[in-house]
């Protein structure tokens, strides 16, 4: 029942500005690490952004001073707010968890994704 969905995505232009938006359902927010990935057309998955069970927050050296990842225990739902948006940051974007409410790299359940579009 554990499930993951992100909303929020489009198309904007260079400069621009989105909020990613991942709605948890089927287990408590608040036991589970959660975080913010990417993958372009022919490049490793990188991830952008994560939150620990004690609301230690990283986030990618390529995003720092744009992104802010947050989420909201009682409304169960995560955030990306992506601001100053790159035509590099083109691709679809995921929210997934930890159940070892720790940012390790084995993550164990995962959304469908989100497309982020960003014109030149």
């Amino acid at each position: 029942q554990v499930q993951l969905v992100e909303s929020g995505g489009g198309l904007v232009p260079s400069g621009g500005s989105l909020t990613l938006s991942c709605t948890v359902t089927g287990f408590n927010l608040g036991y589970y690490a959660i975080g913010w990935f990417r993958q372009a057309p022919g490049k490793e998955r990188e991830r952008v952004s994560c939150i620990e069970i004690d609301s230690s927050t990283h986030l990618a050296d390529s995003v720092r001073g744009r992104f802010t990842a947050s989420r909201d225990k009682a409304k169960k739902m995560a955030y990306l707010r992506m601001d100053d948006l790159k035509p590099e940051d083109t691709t679809v974007y995921y929210c997934a968890t930890d159940s070892g409410g720790y940012c390790t790299k084995s993550f164990d359940y995962w959304g469908q994704g989100t497309q982020v579009t960003v014109s030149a």
